[in-house]
């Protein structure tokens, strides 16, 4: 059997695992999947009383902030639901708990990242599915599109969460500082990117890849740009070959916490 083939099998395990997991506590997983589909209700509701008064936001129609948020909140779903330690390593860092998997037969950043569901997550993945389902473009094409769009937000979001947290293999305690990256991060996709200007924008592209999620919409799902597409594509690889390096480097530095332990569901 294949390498790729195991690491499916064992991904799909993973995956199996934990949603048995948050299943047995049916109306938590409910309740909390609910309040964040309400919390993001919310927020458009506020887009679309703006709406009512302005057509257009720089160009941005009503219809292209929806699938604005039906792209950014299914994308940030699937990578907490599918890892969600993503945004945990600083704090597994902290408290000396990768001993756990560095003891175990599995590639360690990978192992890290699918051993936890978020269940809020769950919430943000249906939310932007139903966005889709009254806003989208429900022909063959139009859904490849939108499947294509969210897998590309979720690497990311994977890769963007993963590079800030393993900061805390060099500079100690990152816990706050991986939540403020993260904040700022979801903040900055949930905006039409041309409303940004000069270096604002500038750094939507570079150095916090915000901008090539919230530009989706427009750069992809309406107008098929093809600068912009090989830009994202350009983006998923770089920030994601620097997360694993970053990971992986840190690793190497990684002061063990002794504290061993058996890996959760």
């Amino acid at each position: 059997m294949s390498t790729a083939v195991r690491k499916w099998g064992f991904l799909l395990t993973a995956w199996k695992l934990n949603l048995a997991g948050a299943m047995e506590f049916r109306m938590s997983f409910f309740l909390t999947a609910g309040m964040m589909m309400l919390n993001n209700a919310v927020f458009l509701f506020f887009w679309a009383v703006y709406f009512q008064n302005f057509t257009l936001v720089k160009g941005w129609s009503l219809h292209d902030v929806m699938m604005m948020w039906a792209v950014g909140t299914a994308g940030f779903g699937l990578s907490q639901s599918l890892f969600g330690n993503a945004l945990r390593i600083a704090s597994l860092v902290a408290q000396g708990e990768l001993d756990t998997y560095l003891t175990q037969p599995k590639p360690v950043l990978l192992n890290l990242l699918v051993n936890r569901m978020s269940l809020p997550a769950v919430g943000d993945l249906l939310f932007g599915v139903i966005l889709y389902g009254i806003f989208g473009d429900h022909s063959a094409a139009g859904f490849l599109k939108y499947g294509t769009a969210c897998i590309a937000v979720m690497l990311l979001n994977l890769s963007f969460y993963v590079l800030t947290q393993s900061l805390a293999f060099f500079i100690g305690n990152a816990e706050g500082l991986g939540y403020q990256f993260f904040m700022g991060f979801i903040t900055l996709t949930t905006y039409p990117t041309d409303i940004f200007k000069g270096w604002g924008k500038i750094m939507l592209f570079t150095v916090i890849p915000a901008g090539f999620i919230s530009y989706i919409p427009v750069g992809f799902l309406r107008d098929a740009d093809a600068g912009f597409m090989a830009g994202t594509a350009a983006a998923i690889l770089v920030f994601g070959a620097a997360a694993a390096t970053v990971f992986h480097r840190g690793l190497a530095r990684y002061s063990s916490g002794n504290r061993i332990g058996m890996r959760s569901g």
